[in-house]
């Protein structure tokens, strides 16, 4: 089989097309044929290194497709169920991925895998934010950067349909509009602004009546400063990425300062810790996708000699959706 590797800690170009010996289902886990990968900036943070990874190591955490053979004692599938994951692998940048039985879920009819793998991650991460990190409630004020990202307008849709006013920050035109099409109130342009951390509050603050809520931030470093002067007292600033960087130490009286807020650097997999949990999570993001109540967008698609195209791509913040490897 064909696979993507990272040769070494370093930037796309350390990506590599390799031929593998096609894998077996060792116990407790199965060979999934995968018919789409999902590309995360949790990618790029573990091929640079940032993430601790033995090298060489096959890409990849999110996938979907078709089970063709399971190990022992594995009975949650069966070869020819349709499945996708998002933890579990040994590398979804494949034509064919060993995962942990346990570590997927099954897909609803109407749900393509190409979908699936466009919003499991992505979708789930977005759901446990609103649902438990901190619980969006109708009438609250939330701002979400990077609105027209993959998990912005998945957050967007799930803010607005929990009854939340949502404020998103978009760089071009036509990502204001994809912004606004998931359901954001007002959408703030931060390519006319000179300076993020002095300019966006009190714009955030002019359209909210006095700050959010809740920030929803995946950008880190250039936004962190900015998030956090945007927010009213007590508010709460989920920092679950850090797209333009990681933030630095953060001193704790600042939270003080900012009016007694809240901040925490949540994880998928601390959300997703149990299979009970799993399953409920990816249960209401994949049920929403099939009865049309969220939708997906796909901004690129990429074959696997591509891999380095699209972490390019993922990393200058040039799509507006999701990003895909198409085995």
């Amino acid at each position: 089989m064909r696979a993507v590797l990272a040769t070494t800690p370093g930037g796309p170009e350390v990506l590599a097309v390799q031929d593998l010996p096609d894998p077996v289902a060792p116990p407790g886990r199965v060979v999934v044929a995968v018919e789409a990968a999902g590309v995360n900036f949790v990618d790029t943070y573990r091929r640079e290194g940032r993430y601790p990874m033995p090298f060489p190591h096959v890409v990849g955490a999110e996938g979907a497709g078709q089970v063709l053979a399971v190990g022992e004692d594995v009975t949650t599938v069966a070869a020819g169920d349709r499945v996708g994951w998002v933890s579990g692998s040994d590398g979804s940048y494949a034509e064919r991925a060993v995962v942990d039985a346990d570590a997927l879920v099954p897909l609803p009819d109407g749900v393509p895998a190409e979908l699936a793998a466009a919003v499991l991650l992505q979708g789930m991460t977005a759901q446990y934010l609103v649902a438990s990190t901190f619980p969006v409630r109708p009438g609250q004020h939330v701002l979400v950067h990077a609105g027209a990202g993959g998990t912005g307008l998945l957050l967007t849709q799930l803010a607005a349909a929990r009854g939340a006013r949502v404020v998103t920050t978009v760089s071009t035109a036509v990502k204001e509009q994809l912004s606004r099409d998931a359901g954001a109130s007002e959408v703030i342009r931060y390519d006319g602004l000179a300076d993020l951390t002095v300019e966006l509050p009190p714009l955030v603050r002019a359209v909210t009546d006095g700050g959010v809520h809740t920030v929803y931030d995946g950008v880190g470093r250039s936004t962190f400063d900015a998030s956090l002067a945007s927010l009213r007292p007590r508010g709460g600033l989920a920092l679950f990425g850090a797209a333009s960087g990681a933030v630095p130490p953060v001193d704790p009286q600042r939270l003080n300062a900012a009016g007694s807020v809240y901040l925490t650097r949540p994880f998928l997999a601390h959300y997703i810790a149990t299979r009970d949990e799993l399953l409920e999570r990816a249960g209401e993001v994949l049920g929403r996708v099939a009865d049309g109540s969220l939708r997906v967008r796909v901004g690129e698609r990429f074959a696997l000699p591509e891999a380095a195209a699209a972490h390019r791509a993922l990393e200058g913040r040039r799509t507006a959706g999701k990003v895909l490897l198409l085995p």
